[in-house]
């Protein structure tokens, strides 16, 4: 089973911005598709944006369309997620996964943890 590493993490001031990184181990996630999910403190985890296995389809949720943009560099077995603009909202632990029959499919990984004050 792939193993996710989360990275990139940070306290920033509002308006900041930063790169988040999920890189895998134990084998690859090239055909895979990749989503990010975030938790907020005494929230439920909620899906973030997701990205096809080649890159080339994009989805994200309403509350950060414009802001952050997910990619993926899969010669190097690592998705990003480049968040700009950010908002003391987004202050959560952020987590990568694999998504298969549209929804999380692999062991949660430990998470980034992302902090904005404002």
């Amino acid at each position: 089973q792939v193993q996710l590493v989360e990275s990139g993490g940070g306290l920033v001031q509002a308006g900041d911005s930063l790169r988040l990184s999920c890189a895998a181990s134990g084998r690859t996630f090239t055909a895979d598709s990749i989503g990010w999910f975030r938790q907020a403190p005494g929230k439920e985890r909620e899906f973030v944006a997701q990205i096809n296995s080649s890159g080339g389809t994009t989805m994200y949720t309403d509350s950060v369309k414009g802001r952050f943009t997910a990619s993926r560099d899969n010669a190097k077995n690592t998705v990003y997620l480049q968040m700009n603009s950010l908002k003391p909202e987004d202050t959560a632990v952020y987590y990568c996964n694999v998504i298969r029959f549209g929804r999380p499919y692999s062991s949660w990984g430990q998470g980034t943890q992302v902090t904005v004050s404002s």
